[in-house]
């Protein structure tokens, strides 16, 4: 499971020029999801997610969670997060998940955020075009893949 994790002011997403989801301050999170991905990568990455401290303590430090400030979470499903580059100028996505299995992960990663105590978790439209609003924070970007915690480099 890949995810690239942005800290916003606030963020949105339309659907067919309908707001679908909307957050403040929090993270703007798009996910993709991995052929082979399971729930226990879905609940690393959600708890990773919860606690990532990236927000401004009294110090200026990078130091808080979104936990920690009472931030929401806006998630959006990315399957190009799982492209294959290697070979010639066009991406391949065969890494990504089925869309059944992604679509369940999805949903599965967003329930571990509310169970981890994020006060509001929004999203997108699985599978839609969406058109997604930043409003960076920093801008801060984290680039998170489940694969570096697998081998045991927790």
């Amino acid at each position: 499971m890949r995810a690239v994790i942005q800290r916003v002011t606030s963020s949105s997403v339309r659907v067919d020029g309908e707001t679908v989801g909307s957050i403040g301050q929090g993270y703007l999170v798009l996910l993709g999801v991995v052929d082979g991905d399971t729930k226990a990568e879905a609940e690393l990455m959600a708890n990773k997610t919860s606690a990532l401290r990236i927000f401004r303590d009294e110090n200026d430090k990078m130091n808080k969670s979104v936990l920690d400030i009472d931030g929401e979470i806006l998630v959006v499903s990315q399957f190009t997060l799982c492209a294959d580059v290697k070979k010639g100028n066009r991406p391949s996505f065969s890494a990504s998940a089925p869309p059944n299995m992604a679509n369940e992960l999805y949903e599965y990663y967003m329930k571990c955020l509310v169970n981890n105590g994020v006060r509001r978790v929004e999203h997108g439209s699985f599978g839609a075009h969406m058109d997604v609003s930043i409003e960076n924070d920093g801008p801060v970007t984290i680039l998170f893949d489940t694969d570096i915690w697998k081998h045991g480099n927790k």
